[in-house]
């Protein structure tokens, strides 16, 4: 059954915006009386039946919710700087989504060879991943934000880490990793963090990780870090 992305859920009715009403109407060829499923980005995920086939702005029945993913007790927020190729960047955002993920906060670091981003993209790629892997929360996608502005305003306490390769002392982060609370992983650019970054982070509070044994690009060590802290939770390793 087909899927589209619709925040604007009111009682028993939904409107689709003229992308997705096209996508539906022009594209799939629905028309009334057809039904789908409805993501609303909120948690949702709804079974619903064309009222009106409209291709600017279709209108929906909704006839049953279904049941979504449950509900984790735990969030993860992954900062990330931009690769110098964007589609190695929307490839991380895309698995991130798959995977599970809450936020993601694209970071300008000294080293970054990516300084300036467009996310209007980036926010279509994460509503065509949600409906494709059907996951009925919208992760947050905020803009480009300097590493140390970051630093300053982050309101997380606790499961703060850093993931770099220099040659310091870094522990596993399945080692340190506390199961059950919220989690923000800081992954630097290809040029990797800078000698003031990591003193700067420590000095935050962040814990250096290491995500395994081997060199890591930037979007693979930003899909290793969200599915590990995944599994982490799902298995529910705690360390107190």
């Amino acid at each position: 059954m087909y899927i589209f992305y619709c925040p604007d859920i009111v009682l028993h009715e939904a409107l689709l915006d003229r992308g997705e009403s096209e996508h539906c109407i022009r594209v799939l060829r629905l028309g009334k009386g057809d039904k789908v499923q409805l993501i609303d980005g909120k948690g949702g995920l709804f079974e619903a039946i064309i009222l009106i086939p409209d291709a600017r702005q279709c209108r929906l029945e909704i006839t049953r919710p279904l049941h979504g993913s449950h509900p984790r007790n735990f969030t993860l927020h992954i900062a990330i700087a931009p690769t110098k190729q964007l589609d190695r960047f929307e490839w991380f955002i895309e698995k991130s989504v798959e995977i599970g993920i809450d936020c993601i906060t694209p970071l300008l670091c000294q080293r970054s060879e990516r300084r300036i981003l467009k996310t209007d993209r980036l926010h279509k790629l994460i509503i065509s991943t949600m409906k494709q892997a059907i996951v009925p929360q919208r992760p947050m996608l905020n803009e480009l934000t300097d590493f140390r502005s970051f630093l300053k305003e982050l309101k997380i306490q606790e499961n703060r880490f850093l993931a770099h390769c220099a040659d310091t002392e870094r522990k596993k982060l399945q080692d340190v990793h506390k199961s059950g609370r919220d989690v923000v992983i800081l992954i630097g650019p290809e040029g990797d963090f800078s000698t003031e970054e990591i003193a700067y982070a420590t000095d935050h509070g962040f814990i250096p990780v290491s995500l395994g044994a081997n060199r890591l690009r930037t979007e693979t060590a930003g899909v290793v870090a969200c599915h590990t802290v995944n599994l982490l939770n799902e298995g529910r390793i705690t360390n107190q």
